[in-house]
């Protein structure tokens, strides 16, 4: 599979995932991909939630990691 190829299935997880955390008050934002890893930013309520890691481990990564072949995991990028 293409770089690309990857990218846009990690897109469409993304925006499967979305709903769920904008139930929230949070939101997430596809960075890069590199390496076999996908880089997020999770914003709104997110933003210094105790469950950030929980979030970002039991539902973005485990999904991404289902669903994509490539991807071996996901990390959070803070900031702007």
């Amino acid at each position: 599979m293409e770089h690309e190829e990857i990218i846009e299935e990690i897109k469409e997880v993304i925006e499967l995932i979305r709903p769920y955390i904008q139930r929230d008050g949070g939101d997430i934002e596809f960075i890069r991909f590199e390496d076999g890893i996908v880089y997020v930013r999770l914003t709104g309520a997110c933003v210094g939630c105790i469950g950030l890691e929980g979030t970002l481990r039991e539902m973005i990564e485990d999904t991404l990691l289902e669903r994509v072949p490539g991807v071996i995991g996901v990390e959070h990028v803070e900031g702007v």
